[in-house]
C-alpha cells in the first residue's frame, strides 16, 4: 500500500498499529507527537504508567515501548515509507525513547504486508496450549525475526526448561510474598473504566493445575476462587530472549525483537504467552541463562504452542496517546 501524504486518518492509524503492541500488564506506557517539518513521530515514555515496584529501572516499560516502535516501523511501511528509526535521540530529553522519520517511498513486500496483517491480530494467550509440536522451520524463522532487531533467541531442552521454571516458581512466590508488588499487580486488575488500560479478569487465564507452568496470578492468591485451574501441556515450549549487552538501547532493541517473532509467530498461528516474573528480581533475572556457553541478558521468556485465541486486552485510541502535532497541521 501506498500513501501520497501523511493525512490524519492515515497518522491516526500508524498510531493505532502502535498502540496494538503488548506492554506489561497492559500499562501502554506511551504518548506519540508528530513533528510535521520533519515528517517524524516521536515516541515518549509516560513515567506514571510505569511499575515502581516491579521495575523501577524501567526495562520493561523499554522493552513495551520497543515493541511499539516495531510495530510502528510495520505500518509506516505499510502505507509506502521507509521507516528511519533513531534509538535515544536527545540526550538532553531521557523520555524521548525512539524517532520514525517517514523516510523515501518503498514497495511493500509480501513478507512485510504479512507482518503488518498480524499485528493487528496478535495478543497474548495465557490459556493451555495443545501437544502439538511447532514446526522446526517455523522455529527458526522465529530466531531470525530475533536476530534481525539484534537479539538473540535459545531454544532449551526439558531440562533446562524445568529449570527456568523452577526461577520463575520462585519469583511468583516472591511476588505474592511482597505486599507492594502484589498490590501493584492488583491496581491494573480490573474491569473497563473507560481508560482501556490494565486487565479485565477474563484475559488472566488460569492457573496450570499439574502446577508445572508458573502462570502470573496478578496478585490474586489472597483470592483462591478467582483462581481457576485446568491442566496446560505437559511438554511446554519455552523460548528465552537475550541480548549481548544490558542498555537502555538494548531494551529497546529487544522490545522491537520481541514484538517481530511475535508478529511472526501470529503469522503462522502460534500463540505466545510471556513469563516475566524471574525477570522482576536482579539476582533471578541473571540466573536465566546457563552458565555454559556465551554470557548475555535475558530479557524475556516467552512460551509457545498451539492453542485458543484467547481474550484480548483494551487498547487506547489515538486521540488518547496522540499530543499535538509541532508544526503545520495537517490535511
Amino acid at each position: 500500500m501506498s500513501s501520497a501524504t501523511l493525512d490524519v486518518p492515515t497518522l491516526e492509524t500508524l498510531v493505532s498499529a502502535a498502540v496494538a503492541a503488548p506492554s506489561i500488564h497492559n500499562t501502554q506506557p506511551w504518548r506519540f507527537r508528530l513533528d510535521a517539518d520533519l515528517v517524524t513521530l516521536g515516541l515518549r515514555a509516560v513515567a506514571e504508567h510505569g511499575l515502581r515496584h516491579m521495575d523501577p529501572a524501567g526495562r520493561a516499560l523499554h522493552l513495551s515501548a520497543g515493541c511499539a516502535l516495531l510495530n510502528l516501523r510495520v505500518a509506516v511501511a505499510h502505507f509506502g515509507w521507509e521507516p528511519v528509526a533513531r534509538l535515544l535521540p536527545d540526550p538532553a530529553e531521557p523520555g524521548l525513547l525512539a524517532t520514525v522519520r517517514l523516510g523515501g517511498t518503498v514497495r511493500t513486500s509480501p513478507s512485510a504486508a504479512r507482518l503488518y496483517g498480524a499485528l493487528w491480530r496478535r495478543h497474548s494467550s495465557r490459556l493451555p496450549f495443545s501437544g502439538q509440536p511447532v514446526p522446526s522451520d517455523v522455529l527458526a524463522e522465529l530466531a531470525e525475526a530475533a536476530h534481525a532487531e539484534g537479539a538473540t533467541l535459545s531454544l532449551p531442552g526439558p531440562a533446562e526448561t524445568e529449570r527456568l521454571f523452577r526461577l520463575t516458581r520462585l519469583a511468583e512466590q516472591r511476588n505474592a510474598n511482597d505486599p507492594d508488588r502484589a498490590a501493584e499487580s492488583r491496581r491494573w486488575v480490573h474491569e473497563p473504566d473507560g481508560r482501556a488500560l490494565g486487565m479485565p479478569a477474563r484475559t488472566l487465564g488460569p492457573q496450570d493445575f499439574r502446577e508445572q507452568i508458573p502462570v502470573r496470578d496478578f496478585g490474586a492468591r489472597r483470592h483462591p476462587d478467582a483462581l481457576p485451574a485446568r491442566p496446560f501441556e505437559r511438554q511446554p515450549l519455552i523460548a528465552l530472549l537475550s541480548t549481548a549487552h544490558d542498555r537502555r538501547t538494548d531494551w529497546l532493541r529487544a522490545g522491537q525483537a520481541l514484538e517481530r517473532l511475535l508478529l511472526v509467530a501470529t503469522a503462522h498461528g502460534v500463540r505466545a504467552s510471556l513469563l516475566h516474573q524471574a525477570l522482576e528480581w536482579p539476582d533471578l533475572r541473571a540466573r536465566l541463562l546457563p552458565e555454559e556457553g556465551p554470557r548475555g541478558n535475558a530479557q524475556m521468556m516467552i512460551r509457545l504452542g498451539y492453542g485458543p485465541e484467547g481474550p484480548s486486552s483494551p487498547r487506547r485510541g489515538p486521540h488518547e496517546v496522540l499530543d499535538r502535532p509541532v508544526g503545520p497541521v495537517l490535511p
